[in-house]
C-alpha cells in the first residue's frame, strides 16, 4: 500500500526541523497509511482492477473501488460489450463510481460479469493526507506515554486520549468509507 503523506509534510505539522526522528516518522507513515487503508478497506493510488461480479438483471452497476478513470473491458456471460460512443448506441458509459450499460443488461448469474479497469486517486485527497498526519503525530507524540490515561504533576492532572484514532480523524475517514457494491 502506499503511504498516504510525506516525511516533509509530517515534519512540518509536528514543526520538526532535524533529522534525527526521520526513521522513526518514516516507519510511522508507513504504519498510519497502512492502517487507514486497511480500516477504510480500500486502497487510494490508482490502479488496475479486474473484477469478477454477479449480474443483477439490471443495467447499472456501481464500482467497488473508486474513483474510476479509465475502463478497459466490460465482460457479460463472457461476450465482449463495446463502449458506447453516445448515450444512443448500444454499449458501456461510465462515470467515477458507476457503469452503464444501453441496450445490454449485467444478466443474473453467478460470477458472468468481469470489468476490467482503473480506479483510484492520481493524489491522496488532502484531508486524507492531514488524516495521516494527524495519526502519525499522535502516535509520536505518545510514545512517551504509552499504556497512561492520565498523569499528575504538581496538583494538576492530563489527561490522554486512548484510542485507535482521533474523533476528528475518524470523521474525516468516515466520508471515504468503502461499502460492499451491490
Amino acid at each position: 500500500m502506499a503511504d498516504l503523506t510525506t516525511l516533509e509534510n509530517t515534519k512540518a505539522w509536528l514543526g520538526i526541523q532535524t533529522t534525527d526522528d526521520d526513521a522513526l516518522l518514516t516507519r510511522l507513515i508507513a504504519s498510519a497509511s497502512e492502517f487507514i487503508q486497511t480500516w477504510l478497506n480500500r486502497s487510494f493510488a490508482s490502479q488496475a482492477y479486474n473484477e469478477v461480479r454477479d449480474g443483477t438483471g439490471g443495467c447499472r452497476m456501481v464500482f467497488a473501488d473508486y474513483p474510476v478513470t479509465s475502463v478497459q473491458g466490460v465482460v457479460v456471460d463472457g461476450r465482449p460489450i463495446p463502449a458506447s460512443t453516445d448515450f444512443g448506441t448500444p454499449g458501456y458509459r461510465f462515470d467515477a463510481n458507476r457503469i452503464i450499460l444501453t441496450g445490454y443488461v449485467f444478466s443474473r448469474g453467478i460470477g458472468n460479469v468481469q470489468l476490467a479497469y482503473t480506479g483510484g486517486f492520481i493524489e491522496t485527497p488532502k484531508e486524507i493526507e492531514q488524516a495521516c498526519i494527524e495519526l502519525v503525530s499522535l502516535r509520536f507524540k505518545e510514545r512517551d506515554r504509552i499504556g497512561h490515561m492520565s498523569k499528575s504533576l504538581a496538583g494538576e492532572t492530563v489527561s490522554f486520549v486512548v484510542k485507535d484514532m482521533p474523533d476528528s480523524v475518524q470523521t474525516i475517514l468516515n466520508n471515504y468509507r468503502k461499502v460492499v457494491p451491490l
